[in-house]
């Protein structure tokens, strides 16, 4: 069931968002050759604690860690560990935080030190496909134009969109209705309302748009191994636009 939002409700929501936003912040000093996954994780965590809110992702269907950390051809659902960051990386850390029943979700990728021309191109081009899918944000608009703007960016750029996996509704649960795709056809699916809460998160691809699961259950990789990005924004549907709630 969608949801729309009370004026109390936005205010957590917009506190959960800020955390999460801080949280990126805070993680990009650290983010240097060397520095493994489960370090990251536990300075993420850490921070989150320290700000009043919990970790939304701990324990969420079961995942282990604090945040998702997801290296080069792994997409989405990396489980942080001892695997250390090396130059020429992309690493995406996917990070939520629930204030006070409320939760924020904002996923951001990173070049690791010195990364390839492609890799440079993948994460712009990822970032703007991002913007592409907010800018036709607002009261009344179908979830299909999301999917539409995104889609069509990332096909003009010769990426692949990833389509097993979505963005969401969010509030006091990380996901909730309506599913948000990253492909679609305008004037389709659910109309958004103002008050809303949704996570808009292109997983755009190198090569294929195929993807598959390891066998630890979790972590999502590029069927040909070739680098993914992900960016994902929390945000509030207005009456005509839409406000970030998890600015960086």
């Amino acid at each position: 069931m969608m949801t729309i939002k009370s004026d109390y409700e936005i205010e957590l929501m917009r506190r959960a968002g800020e955390i999460v936003g801080n949280t990126h912040k805070y993680l990009v000093q650290f983010i240097k050759p060397g520095i493994t996954t489960k370090e990251l994780n536990d300075l993420a965590e850490k921070f989150i604690l320290k700000s009043g809110a919990t970790p939304s992702f701990k324990n969420l269907y079961g995942f282990p860690g604090a945040i998702c950390i997801s290296i080069n051809e792994e997409v989405v659902h990396g489980i942080p560990g001892k695997r250390k960051l090396k130059d020429g990386d992309i690493v995406k850390l996917d990070i939520g935080a629930c204030y006070q029943g409320y939760h924020g979700d904002s996923a951001w990728s990173y070049p690791v030190g010195k990364v390839s021309s492609e890799a440079v191109r993948l994460l712009e081009q990822t970032e703007e496909a991002l913007n592409q899918g907010l800018s036709v944000i607002h009261a009344g608009v179908h979830v299909g134009n999301i999917g539409y703007a995104v889609e069509q960016y990332a096909k003009k750029h010769h990426l692949g969109v990833v389509k097993e996996l979505v963005g969401h509704g969010i509030g006091t649960k990380v996901h909730e209705d309506p599913d948000v795709p990253n492909f679609g056809q305008k004037g389709t699916g659910p109309v958004l309302k103002e008050g809303m809460t949704i996570a808009v998160e292109p997983m755009l691809n190198l090569g294929t748009a195929e993807v598959y699961m390891l066998e630890d259950d979790w972590t999502i990789v590029t069927g040909d191994n070739q680098q993914s990005a992900h960016f994902e924004h929390t945000i509030l549907v207005t009456k005509d636009g839409y406000e970030i709630l998890t600015k960086r």
